[in-house]
């Protein structure tokens, strides 16, 4: 999963964010329902699209509150909700939302800018299913980090995965080094815990690693 895009769009009539301009130089102007459309491919082809669900599983027995940060077009929203979870999607991506609105209208969406989301509750959890940091706006890590550990349940997790080198993100979305967000995690209260070389738990290389799945706890 580290090579997968997630994430963000702009108020109307505004600027197209980072996120926009990577996802429409891959996948068009539609890039969210082509985004919803290739996960659903992997899967009739066989592929495992659920790696995040069973970490969070495993991080988190059910039943439990779970914040699907930058939920994209729901994928892991539906899933956790299938498993029992009490689950709330929420993006700042609106076309990305209308999609998972329109494909899972009993679900609970949001469309809120994860720097400077406030949703007056707490989660268990706090999930960052794919490239969510690396494609904040510039400027925001900060910011971002400091809103979502607000939503952070005492003795809670946040678990976020991305790529750290070129060969793990989209083309055109600059790399956001792994020391910098556990600095921003530490200046909004969270401490580093668990680090994987991805969603399977995978051992996290010592030289060099292209991927992280991480976590911080309150």
């Amino acid at each position: 999963m580290g090579h997968e895009l997630d994430v963000r769009q702009q108020v109307s009539g505004a600027d197209p964010t980072l996120w926009q301009r990577v996802a429409r130089a891959q996948a068009g102007d539609d890039y969210a329902r082509a985004y919803a459309e290739r996960f659903r491919a992997i899967e009739r082809d066989g592929g495992d699209v659920h790696g995040e669900a069973a970490l969070v599983r495993a991080l988190v027995p059910g039943p439990a509150r779970v914040l699907d940060a930058g939920c994209g077009t729901g994928r892991l929203t539906v899933r956790l909700a299938a498993d029992g979870y009490d689950v709330v999607g929420c993006d700042v991506d609106a076309a990305m939302v209308e999609v998972a609105r329109a494909e899972a209208p009993e679900h609970d969406w949001r469309v809120a800018d994860l720097a400077t989301l406030d949703l007056g509750v707490v989660f268990d959890a706090v999930v960052l299913a794919g490239n969510v940091l690396p494609l904040l706006e510039p400027g925001t890590l900060d910011g971002a980090c400091a809103a979502l550990a607000q939503h952070v349940a005492p003795d809670g997790v946040l678990v976020a995965g991305f790529g750290l080198d070129a060969a793990h993100l989209p083309a055109g979305c600059p790399a956001t080094p792994l020391a910098s967000v556990d600095a921003a995690m530490a200046a909004a209260g969270l401490r580093a815990g668990e680090r994987w070389g991805g969603w399977a738990r995978e051992p996290l290389p010592e030289a060099d690693p292209g991927y992280v799945v991480a976590t911080w706890r309150s």
